[in-house]
């Protein structure tokens, strides 16, 4: 008998990769696809779920299993599959001996990501079906069929979802766990040593594969024939998007609900366009499905009125309203909003939570670069919590563009410019993909200030834990050859603005690549040890006098300006006392006693 329970869409897709029999997961956490491996490392001991220190890892972690004739799952961001693509595509030319599903969380609009990249290409590039939900439930449901198709066509399958799949909340009927067996080790090195001769006889068998895939998701997709003569085939998010604008508009088409957009059913298609005159195509982002439903028609002679990204945006997410304009535009129809236009509000930047290391690492870096005239340095940032220190007043991130680019874009920077530049990177983003840069720099005596903020945490995706918790990021820098090597508290204004001075005035001097650590636990970290009660910061307005260094040059979230220009410190201070150092008037003190555990929560 099945079970019932309200699930995110991501927490849908670890219970039917459970369902399906699942034995190794592995990912990367990265929003909109954390959740997954979250709830598969929370539900079931029998299941192997790792954090992996990349995309590529993780996707070899599963690529490995399934070799060995296990059902195994990768889970990553749309920008992860990028990191992953080369044995993403390896995998696909060998196929593999059990079953390898790999979750491609995409993120239209980039509410938290660089691009709004199409991994459905992926899909079309390396030959690898893609299989696509529109809400939870189907993601629970084809997360199983995923499975089941890898595991017949013994091929890698890709289920591609988005922010709103992925995030929406709903109930789904789920069974218990499917059956898991541990395997013994199984050698076929003629198929996966991927020699040229093996590659060779791999592409062969791997077109084949190829073709017998239409027969397996033919049977996915559903034709509602509603009698009439025009035809609208939704993708994804965007078939529950259809099917309310139809009912509310009172419009009659028929609605083909395409879960498979790479490949296309071209058999159900093909029937599916006998009896209409026109047809219009609705998918999030680029014209992947339609692209291919141009083809299909050339190719059989089919001469039909064709709509998709001229009446749907290809930018940002689909929304009900985006959806409706294209809907009753393509039935000729007036469109009204159905809501106001969207108010201009007060715009609010983001911001470094109270205590976050990273901002006083900031204030330490501004003060010691400027002790020898190098305020004016290239920063080249990366991606985390602290790509927030683009923003004013700190303004040290002049480049941020993926995992892992700081360091490398630094050598550029040098190269083209002959200025030393400064990388800032995290802790968690210099073992993703930050390791192949300090080789490099290391190697091509690049001299730049490496600046590591570590603080334990994959912070920003929900406070997954950090490789540097297990490796020392000091060691394995001295291993890699550099020879400038040092650790500050970014809340010893004094250590950090030293140490960002000595390490400058090496690279200048030496012409050499040197690294520094700020060594800081995740406020976010400290709380969740020691419980609710903090400290507060209070300000003494006797001394204070209104320099507006805290709250305009510091820029603590809980320190507010007074109608007079002196200091305030709100509720919500946690009491870290990064202030303090930063005050030159003394007017900041720490009042109440510690909690448990406060000192030690906050040392690395």
């Amino acid at each position: 008998m099945g079970n019932h329970r309200v699930l995110m869409g991501n927490q849908a897709i670890a219970f039917g990769a459970l369902k399906a029999g699942v034995e190794v997961a592995a990912g990367y956490p990265g929003t909109p696809s954390t959740e997954i491996i979250e709830t598969l490392k929370g539900l079931n001991d029998s299941v192997y779920a790792e954090w992996s220190i990349n995309e590529k890892v993780a996707l070899e972690t599963a690529y490995g299993a399934a070799m060995m004739g296990s059902k195994a799952l990768a889970a990553m961001k749309h920008v992860g599959m990028n990191v992953a693509a080369d044995p993403l595509f390896s995998s696909s030319y060998t196929g593999v001996d059990g079953a390898l599903v790999i979750v491609s969380a995409d993120d239209p609009s980039m509410w938290s990501s660089q691009n709004e990249q199409d991994n459905r290409y992926y899909g079309l590039h390396a030959l690898i079906p893609v299989i696509e939900p529109y809400d939870p439930q189907s993601a629970y449901d084809l997360t199983i069929k995923a499975f089941e198709i890898s595991e017949k066509l013994r091929h890698p399958v890709i289920l591609r979802t988005t922010t709103r799949v992925g995030h929406v909340r709903s109930q789904v009927n789920f069974e218990r766990d499917g059956q898991k067996e541990k395997k013994g080790i199984e050698k076929n090195p003629g198929k996966y040593v991927m020699a040229p001769e093996n590659a060779r006889r791999d592409r062969v068998e791997q077109i084949d594969r190829w073709n017998q895939v239409s027969e397996y998701i033919e049977r996915l997709n559903v034709l509602e024939d509603n009698g009439s003569n025009t035809l609208i085939i939704a993708s994804g998010i965007a078939y529950p998007y259809v099917k309310e604008i139809t009912e509310e508009e009172g419009l009659n088409a028929n609605i083909f609900r395409l879960v498979t957009p790479v490949p296309i059913p071209e058999k159900s298609i093909l029937d599916s366009m006998t009896r209409v005159k026109k047809v219009l195509v609705v998918e999030e982002n680029d014209p992947v499905v339609e692209l291919q439903l141009s083809q299909l028609m050339v190719k059989n002679g089919i001469m039909k009125e064709l709509h998709g990204k001229d009446l749907v945006s290809p930018i940002g997410e689909l929304t009900l309203e985006k959806v409706r304009g294209a809907i009753m535009g393509f039935f000729g129809k007036e469109y009204v909003r159905s809501y106001p236009d969207d108010v201009s509000l007060r715009t609010r930047p983001p911001a470094l939570c109270p205590g976050c290391p990273h901002r006083s690492s900031f204030y330490d870096i501004k003060k010691g670069l400027s002790k020898v005239s190098m305020q004016k340095a290239f920063f080249s940032g990366d991606i985390g919590c602290y790509t927030l220190g683009a923003l004013p007043p700190f303004n040290e991130q002049d480049s941020a563009t993926n995992m892992g680019s700081s360091v490398g874009i630094s050598n550029g920077v040098f190269r083209a410019t002959g200025q030393i530049p400064v990388s800032i990177i995290g802790d968690s983003t210099f073992f993703h993909s930050g390791l192949q840069g300090v080789a490099n720099a290391v190697y091509n005596g690049t001299p730049e200030i490496i600046i590591v903020l570590d603080n334990r945490s994959t912070a920003m995706t929900g406070q997954q834990p950090s490789p540097s918790t297990h490796i020392s990021i000091e060691n394995v820098a001295r291993a890699m050859g550099i020879d400038f090597v040092d650790t500050f508290d970014p809340f010893d204004v004094k250590e950090g603005s030293d140490a960002v001075q000595k390490a400058a005035e090496y690279v200048k001097e030496n012409k050499k690549p040197a690294l520094i650590v700020a060594k800081r636990a995740c406020a976010l970290e400290v709380l969740e040890k020691v419980g609710d009660y903090t400290m507060k910061a209070e300000v003494d307005l006797e001394k204070c006098t209104g320099c507006s260094i805290c709250y305009d040059f510091f820029t603590c979230p809980s320190i507010l300006p007074l109608s007079n220009k002196k200091a305030f410190i709100d509720d919500s201070c946690i009491g870290c006392g990064a202030c303090v150092e930063v005050c030159p008037f003394n007017a900041i003190k720490v009042k109440g006693n510690a909690p448990k555990g406060w000192i030690e929560a906050w040392n690395l």
